[in-house]
């Protein structure tokens, strides 16, 4: 073999070696940087959440504010997205920038159109008068605002508390069950007619100690909307004392095999 075709093979093999070389380094230094990133959310695992989850329990209150700022097609946005994970019935969600926090169905009826259809209701995001509704229902508003709160403020007290099994997570799960449920099968009779709608069982009950619409709304204070409220708020309770630990743990030991990555590798 001429001994020009043995220095360029040579050269070859020397160029693969460093371009292999190379790719390997910069291969390792992306597992590392990507270690070191997954290290540091295992460590502020609870920040990262608070923040995240902020954001995204934050956005459905951006909507009524857009709407009054005239950013029309960005509130849309918001209300289209929200709309997979929420029916948005407007007389079950929250008001901005109007006379009340919120409003009965024979209310935004009047207001708006005269129809019973919740694929229609949901449609109504508000007016000037009335202001603009949040994009989520009140139920959701209080049990993703639990959830927010709770995260925020468990760490101290879950040092002192037994995790929770999944049958005592039933316990807080059954009483939005039944709330949600019988909700559901009243509004198969149609909103504003259900049993759940009317609650003449429980003006019955109570001998109608109560004013009308305590009994035959969903406005603030009344009978429907304190059982979304504590049902909502009761669920998240349970479910961060649930996953809480679970995810504590997960995390510790992320912690721990990376760092134990790191000191065999010989990395800092």
């Amino acid at each position: 073999m001429p001994t020009n075709s043995r220095q360029d093979i040579g050269k070859t093999n020397i160029s693969q070696s460093t371009n292999d070389k190379r790719e390997m380094s910069l291969l390792r230094r992306n597992a590392i940087a990507a270690n070191r990133m997954l290290l540091w959310i295992s460590h502020h695992w609870v920040a990262v959440f608070i923040v995240l989850f902020g954001v995204f329990i934050t956005l459905p209150w951006l909507a009524p504010i857009l709407m009054e700022a005239g950013e029309t097609g960005w509130a849309r946005v918001i209300y289209i997205f929200y709309a997979f994970e929420c029916h948005q019935l407007p007389q079950r969600a929250y008001y901005l920038f109007g006379t009340k926090s919120m409003y009965s169905l024979a209310e935004i009826q009047t207001t708006w159109e005269l129809t019973n259809s919740p694929l229609h209701l949901r449609k109504f995001v508000g007016n000037e008068q009335m202001g603009y509704k949040v994009a989520w229902c009140d139920r959701t508003t209080a049990m993703y605002g639990a959830l927010w709160l709770l995260m925020l403020l468990w760490r101290p007290v879950s040092k002192r508390m037994s995790p929770l099994s999944l049958w005592a997570f039933a316990f807080f799960a059954l009483p939005i069950a039944i709330d949600g449920g019988t909700h559901f099968v009243s509004d198969l009779s149609g909103l504003g007619v259900g049993f759940r709608e009317t609650n003449l069982w429980l003006a019955t009950f109570t001998a109608n100690v109560f004013p009308d619409w305590f009994y035959a709304t969903d406005l603030l204070g009344s009978f429907n909307w304190w059982m979304r409220l504590l049902t909502g708020s009761f669920f998240s309770v349970g479910l961060v004392w649930l996953a809480y630990p679970q995810a504590e743990a997960f995390f510790a030991e992320m912690v721990d095999q990376i760092e134990t990555k790191f000191r065999i590798a010989g990395i800092r």
